[in-house]
């Protein structure tokens, strides 16, 4: 038996959201400072910088798959596995980590327990894949665990030389089943823009788009019909969804490294 206190009880904590396995903890204030970073962590707090965790609640029916390294620490019966089933599947990860720049190895946690994740100061936002038609797509590097029983797949774009051109990656991950997914953004929910197509297009000039529907066909394409009117309209290639699905656009670009 365990008993932790002075966590999601503690009077400088909330609970930002809570889904399946999953809640989202963030620290209302930084109290780990010093005379030297006192200034700082106020104006933090006072923007909505402010540390955040992925708390997961663990039973014997059902696990968790986190990004390599994210763990910080667990209490109860909580083991780890790689998740890996043979040759072929260990040979099959490498590649869709690689391509879609994620980590090759997730490592699945089971057991009877409580699993809490490195804090980080990155927005943790909850999908429900219910919402997407159980698969949905994420921009490279924003995911962070999800239901052990979600499967992964890379899935690639449709135009190879406009994704070479416009300096996106080929592939993504994809995300299929009934579970919950959690991922990290830089923008927080509140401000995410939700686009729903019915057999319709979305273009987007930059990497906006953080997750969007499988059922969508995504492509990088000229701004204009010729190579001329892309370059007097100024925006030259891009990122195009299709078809009938939902697409959730940052107002910022991508995260930057160092962030």
């Amino acid at each position: 038996m365990y008993q932790i206190n002075n966590f999601t009880n503690n009077d400088d904590v909330r609970i930002l959201d809570n889904r399946g396995p999953f809640s989202v903890v963030e620290y209302i204030r930084d109290l780990s400072v010093t005379p030297a970073t006192a200034m700082t962590a106020y104006y933090c707090n006072q923007m909505n910088v402010r540390k955040r965790q992925l708390l997961c609640e663990l039973n014997k029916t059902s696990g968790v798959v986190c990004q390599a390294g994210s763990m910080q620490w667990s209490v109860g019966n909580v083991n780890a596995t790689t998740g890996i089933k043979s040759v072929g599947d260990l040979f099959g990860k490498a590649v869709r980590g690689k391509v879609t720049g994620e980590s090759a190895i997730k490592p699945e946690y089971k057991g009877d327990g409580v699993l809490v994740l490195e804090p980080t100061y990155k927005h943790i936002i909850l999908l429900d894949t219910e919402d997407w038609n159980g698969s949905l797509v994420l921009d490279d590097g924003l995911f962070l665990a999800c239901d052990a029983a979600l499967q992964h797949k890379a899935v690639m774009r449709s135009n190879f030389s406009s994704a070479v051109a416009g300096g996106e990656g080929l592939f993504n991950l994809s995300i299929n089943g009934k579970g919950i997914c959690a991922i990290e953004s830089r923008c927080p929910r509140e401000e995410l823009i939700e686009i729903n197509l019915q057999n319709d297009v979305l273009k987007v000039d930059g990497n906006l788009a953080i997750a969007w529907s499988n059922s969508l066909n995504f492509t990088v394409e000229r701004s204009g019909k010729t190579l001329i009117g892309s370059a007097a309209s100024g925006e030259g290639l891009v990122n195009v969804y299709r078809g009938t699905g939902k697409v959730l656009l940052a107002p910022i670009d991508r995260m930057p490294t160092s962030y």
